[in-house]
């Protein structure tokens, strides 16, 4: 791990550049930290990890300018891009550009991804009353540790998603730290079951003669979790296959923070309403997909120790208040302005590390994270500024909204499925004397875990981190691993 971060530190030396020839003697601010100016280039391979998407091979770079430093560590203008792709077929395209003196005393971002997706998770509806079964996708080249009888595919908890999105966020100010917040963008879901001939490639299928399953393949007549969910009718045909989905965003912010990407007091808090309107099928009093959705975000940074610790956690919420959101966008956590790749909600690197990426699926959501981050060594190469810190944190999530689960339709139609690999009904949902278990709904997510922090002039910040959760519904692994850019929140 050590020789790891030299690496990593090694890289950001060398591939961070000067645009000025020469640059005055550097003073510090009231912290002891040297003040950064003119343009800062960070350019690295975009190689990271995560325990649901796999390695991540790409390039990215994010470019700042300081101007004269006097607002140093906030910057004048960033702009970020990113092209990469991982092991599990998904991949990001994206830039994004952020700014508060573009238009002056107005924060504006803008951002446009492309994220293609072969295998995007789905566990089914409302958090524990949907069964996770592991031994239904668990493959092992050994098949004396196989459960042969009840093994599906390793796509069973999986279907495609292709997602486009564009959003342009501006921010201005009401009085002191209050601000006003509006943005406007679009949402382009393109969703249906797994391409399974395209993730197989040239493996084998399972093979009946030897019993065995050969190199991981997977057998595309096997019904997933989706399919099932779209044959049963939980999940209405005409949100099926996605959609497009135009929004407009109005709220609050209130953001006393002393910098942006790695805070060490002050309190961040914003509450905003988001409608999302639908087109075609989407939009008619049968099947009417407009709605308006509430968030509130509240996140505070405690100084524990100057600068070098800091007690940081954050609480939200997010709730459907009008109209009926499609299950595809139950998955994004809304935000005011993006700052990174991707928002699930909730389940994995970007809302509960540990916890499967979308498990708790809902139509409103609860979280918390907490963590103590602590900068344990500070230096300088040259003339670039790092540090290398540490950040134990607990993650938790709950369900406010569940959906309202047809059960006689369910029990009609699995009973009528004909499927030779239908298991019985609690391998999909929690039953309880026959009937639906709806005590689970509420119970909580829970995960822990430990971060591991480089970064380079405050704003350019690796994150490792290890996460396990403490349900093995929510996570049969004994652990998951992320390496991702910036911090959680």
């Amino acid at each position: 791990m050590k020789r790891t971060i030299i690496l990593i530190l090694t890289a950001l030396l060398t591939l961070s550049m000067q645009a000025a020839k020469k640059e005055k003697v550097q003073q510090v601010d009231s912290l002891g930290r040297k003040i950064k100016t003119g343009w800062n280039f960070g350019v690295l391979p975009s190689v990271a990890f995560d325990a649901d998407l796999g390695f991540q091979g790409g390039a990215l770079t994010n470019i700042y300018y300081y101007g004269d430093g006097s607002q140093y560590p906030e910057y004048i203008h960033s702009l970020y891009a990113e092209a990469a792709y991982t092991t599990k077929n998904y991949g990001i395209f994206r830039v994004n550009y952020d700014s508060k003196y573009l238009i002056p005393k107005h924060r504006l971002t803008l951002d446009a991804t492309y994220q293609p997706d072969a295998m995007c998770d789905f566990y089914g509806f409302n958090g524990y009353q949907s069964i996770y079964n592991q031994s239904l996708h668990k493959w092992n080249k050994n098949p004396e540790k196989m459960d042969i009888d009840t093994y599906q595919s390793r796509a069973f908890y999986k279907y495609k998603r292709n997602l486009f999105r564009f959003a342009a966020d501006i921010e201005g100010t009401i009085w002191k730290d209050i601000k006003w917040n509006a943005g406007l963008g679009v949402l382009g879901y393109m969703i249906d079951e797994c391409d399974i001939d395209m993730l197989n490639g040239k493996k084998n299928v399972y093979d009946p003669a030897t019993d065995r399953y050969a190199q991981k393949a997977m057998d595309k007549n096997v019904e997933g979790m989706y399919e099932k969910y779209v044959k049963w009718g939980i999940i209405d045909k005409n949100e099926a296959l996605g959609g497009w989905h135009p929004y407009l965003r109005l709220g609050l912010t209130y953001d006393s923070r002393d910098q942006r990407t790695c805070p060490t007091k002050g309190i961040y808090a914003d509450a905003f309403f988001t409608y999302t309107a639908a087109f075609g099928e989407q939009a008619t009093v049968d099947h009417n997909y407009n709605h308006l959705q509430f968030n509130f975000n509240f996140r505070h940074y405690v100084p524990v120790y100057r600068d070098r610790v800091t007690f940081a956690y954050r609480i939200g919420t997010q709730n459907n208040i009008a109209g009926k959101s499609p299950f595809y966008m139950n998955t994004y956590l809304n935000t005011l302005f993006i700052q990174r790749v991707m928002y699930e909600g909730l389940g994995g690197a970007n809302s509960l590390r540990g916890i499967m990426r979308n498990r708790i699926l809902a139509n409103g959501f609860a979280y918390a994270n907490v963590e103590l981050r602590c900068k344990v060594v500070t230096f300088d190469i040259g003339r670039q500024h790092f540090y290398i810190g540490l950040a134990p944190f607990f993650d938790l999530g709950i369900i406010t909204q569940p959906y309202e689960l047809p059960e006689q339709q369910i029990l009609d139609n699995y009973n009528k499925d004909t499927d030779p690999l239908k298991l019985p009904l609690d391998n999909y949902f929690a039953m309880k004397d026959g009937n639906f278990d709806h005590s689970r709904v509420y119970m909580p997510h829970m995960a822990a875990g430990l971060g591991l922090k480089a970064a380079m002039n405050e704003n350019f910040v690796l994150s490792v981190d290890w996460a396990m959760a403490l349900n093995k519904q929510d996570n049969a692994k004994w652990a998951n691993f992320y390496i991702k850019m910036g911090y959680l929140f």
